[in-house]
């Protein structure tokens, strides 16, 4: 005996009415527990909501495109009563010796919640990737959210291994010691064999067949299917549903050759199917590529520069800077062993015009309604590592020495290249400088680093012929280029600055001063 059941929408924390933007059953689907029915989107991550319980999908109240909120009817199921469940334990109880009992009986799975460890001195702290959902089996050690600071992520790890029973955080919340992530449930006996039947051969086969045979019909109607095979790499980094890409897998199809219809480009069930008829059709005419995805320090840094630069009135000031006085320094230096880069003469040089230009050493409260001057002056160095642009901070850069600083900067930005770096040894500049003189190049335009209002690019000194008055001489020059935020600083005030600057660089002894 069969009854009828409504699977309405639970709560998913505070939303008022979230987008259905696939449901993935249909009348007549037989479905499991934990099987996921639709998926939702919010403005910033998307959900699958599983099936509370099992059956079979009498009626559907949803479609793609409708917003639903907490208690919604999603869709009607026939299941299986209670007595006959009840009815069926007692048959099987019977039938069973106590040694069978024993050895297949499964255990009761037990709850544990997994609260956030600490984490160092961080009173709230983002979230901004959650790595797992409802019904995932993890192991202990497997990560399962990823946090944001100021200039760093980390990623937590499960303490013990189980299957997530719930879940009490979403990306964008903040977090703080003690606070519950999920709760998980320790694997029955069984559960290995469950995941199995599952994911067996079979259902995988058929699964990707029914899709298969539609497509290769369709394609047939058209033209002759030619024999070359379907052998392209799935790749993961593009807008699809865990079951579009999962069915891109069973087919052997890489989503990166596909342009989603969906909502924000995402790609739906009929964009892949009509990218799979169209290697059919065609043949596959693509060149061979190499899918890498993006360092996670990459993604985050690309983000911010991004915002960095819609959101900021960049205005960029070019100059050369004559540095033959300081290059004889550095080589009379080299002849007694002591090397000095020119990026710490230009950081000395940038203090001495910053204590006069106190605007450029400041940066816009929250509301950029304020400017905050720093009495202290601490830069940040852009440092190129195998991972992608970090910019860990010098501090008191004013109060060392030339070789103090050169140390300082060869020890931190080797621990950068490595990954050493920890957070508070990137916080704290008030100005930067990115300097590109050891790739080369002749002139580049910096984005600033919010919230800082200034930046200094440094390309590769070259020799170059200047007017001395009778004669052209080669001379040593530098290019630098400074961007500033014009909501705070002038041109006016930008064009002294890079004057000063200039006249420092270029007379070794009012440096050394």
């Amino acid at each position: 005996m069969t009854t009828q059941k409504n699977v309405e929408l639970p709560d998913i924390g505070d939303f008022d009415a979230v987008d259905i933007i696939e449901v993935l059953v249909k009348v007549g689907d037989s479905v499991n527990e934990n099987d996921s029915i639709i998926t939702l989107e919010t403005d910033k991550a998307t959900m699958e909501i599983p099936a509370p319980f099992a059956g079979k999908v009498s009626a559907l109240s949803v479609k793609v495109g409708d917003k639903v909120a907490k208690g919604d009817l999603i869709l009607t199921l026939d299941s299986e009563s209670e007595n006959s469940e009840d009815d069926e334990e007692v048959q099987i109880d019977k039938s069973k010796s106590p040694d069978s009992v024993d050895k297949n009986s499964k255990s009761t799975p037990s709850q544990k919640n997994v609260e956030l460890p600490d984490i160092g001195d961080f009173d709230a702290v983002d979230i901004i990737e959650v790595l797992v959902k409802v019904g995932d089996s993890v192991n202990e050690n497997d990560s399962i959210i990823t946090l944001e600071t100021d200039k760093a992520t980390m990623e937590i790890p499960a303490p013990f291994a189980g299957k997530v029973s719930a879940l009490s955080v979403k990306v964008g919340d903040k977090v703080a010691k003690g606070d519950l992530i999920l709760t998980l449930d320790s694997e029955s006996e069984n559960s290995e064999d469950d995941e199995e039947a599952s994911n067996s051969p079979e259902t995988v086969i058929q699964a990707s067949n029914d899709v298969a045979s539609e497509i290769i019909s369709d394609s047939a109607n058209e033209n002759e299917i030619p024999k070359e095979e379907i052998s392209l790499n799935p790749d993961s980094n593009y807008h699809a549903s865990p079951s579009i890409r999962k069915l891109a897998r069973e087919l052997g199809v890489s989503l990166s050759g596909i342009n989603g219809t969906g909502k924000k480009g995402r790609i739906l069930e009929e964009d892949l199917k009509s990218h799979v008829k169209n290697i059919l059709k065609n043949g596959n005419a693509l060149e061979e590529v190499e899918v890498i995805p993006l360092s996670r320090i990459k993604k985050l840094s690309g983000k911010h520069l991004s915002k960095c630069w819609s959101t900021i009135p960049h205005v960029t000031q070019f100059d050369e800077v004559n540095i033959d006085q300081l290059e004889k320094f550095r080589k009379h230096q080299k002849e007694k062993n002591i090397k000095l880069s020119p990026l710490v003469f230009i950081m000395k040089a940038v203090v001495q015009v910053l204590k006069r230009h106190p605007n450029f050493n400041a940066s816009l409260d929250e509301t950029a309604e304020n400017l905050v001057l720093k009495k202290y002056f601490n830069l940040g160095i852009a440092v190129d590592t195998p991972n992608g642009l970090v910019v860990p901070v010098i501090k008191d850069v004013g109060k060392k020495s030339l070789m103090e600083l050169s140390e300082e900067l060869s020890e931190i930005s080797q621990r950068a290249r490595e990954g050493k770096l920890d957070a508070n040894e990137m916080k704290g500049a008030g100005f930067t400088i990115s300097s590109l003189g050891g790739i080369g190049g002749t002139q580049f335009t910096p984005i600033i680093n919010s919230p800082e209002v200034a930046i200094l690019g440094v390309s590769r000194t070259q020799i170059k012929p200047v007017w001395n008055g009778s004669s052209f001489e080669p001379t040593a020059m530098i290019p630098l280029a400074l961007s500033y935020d014009h909501r705070v600083i002038d041109g006016a005030e930008g064009a002294r600055f890079m004057a000063e600057l200039n006249q420092v660089l270029s007379n070794i002894m009012e440096m050394l001063l």
